[in-house]
């Protein structure tokens, strides 16, 4: 059974469609990328799955649960979360206070929950007490993918994750996102830095004007010439 299964969704803002007919799947334990040029809609599918815009056809399937407009709050119940590429942490609160207010759901111990996270992003450890206003770009991104984790989710969606970015903090964005990875959680992420996300992906899908144009393992679309030089930068 697919962890989820987004079919022949259309929608978008008002009432204009930006997504046509696109599938996406992610089974269990996966990495999967969308990649595409700007304005190909990625960013649209992730919010449409999240319920963050109108699903006008089409359906999206969560644990084989229908989640088709289901509310935000809700789907973080089910067990997804989503971080947005902008204002993805609360500037005036600390780290910790953020890693809080991302346990808001939770009625257990959430104590165990806030050292992994510190395990996995050390940095943060270290400015536990530090707004996170006055963080790096990098360190703020941490932060924001440790407040999703908070709940423990399933599936994590991760919308442009090492955007704005310095090299060396997309690379170790990247590796933690494997980790991440590989302590159970399927990821699908929207990525600009095509290459880099398609090589530690499963699957990556191709968008252009709203609609699937390829999908395949991320290796083979890599390593495909015709996409490679349309959509990868050659």
């Amino acid at each position: 059974m697919p962890l989820l299964k987004a079919e022949d969704i259309s929608g978008g803002y008002g009432g204009v469609d930006i997504l046509h007919a696109v599938n996406i799947q992610v089974e269990p334990g996966q990495i999967v990328s969308i990649v595409g040029p700007n304005g190909a809609g990625k960013s649209t599918v992730m919010k449409a799955i999240f319920g963050l815009i109108n699903v006008r056809a089409g359906r999206v399937l969560f644990k084989d649960k229908d989640i088709t407009r289901m509310r935000p709050d809700l789907i973080v119940r089910q067990g997804m979360c989503y971080v947005p590429q902008e204002h993805n942490v609360f500037p005036s609160l600390t780290v910790q206070e953020n890693l809080e207010m991302g346990a808001f759901v939770r009625s257990d111990d959430y104590w165990p929950q806030i050292e992994r996270v510190y395990e996995l992003f050390p940095p943060l450890k270290d400015k536990y007490k530090q707004l996170a206003g006055h963080l790096s770009g990098g360190q703020r991104q941490m932060v924001a993918m440790g407040r999703a984790l908070m709940l423990d989710p399933e599936l994590l969606l991760l919308d442009e994750p090492s955007a704005g970015l310095s090299p060396l903090f997309i690379e170790q964005i990247f590796e933690r996102i494997q980790e991440i990875n590989k302590m159970g959680v399927g990821i699908l992420m929207v990525e600009q830095n095509a290459k880099q996300a398609l090589a530690l992906s499963h699957r990556g899908y191709v968008l252009v004007m709203g609609s699937n144009r390829h999908d395949d393992t991320g290796l083979n679309l890599i390593n495909n010439p015709e996409i490679a030089k349309m959509f990868l930068g050659g």
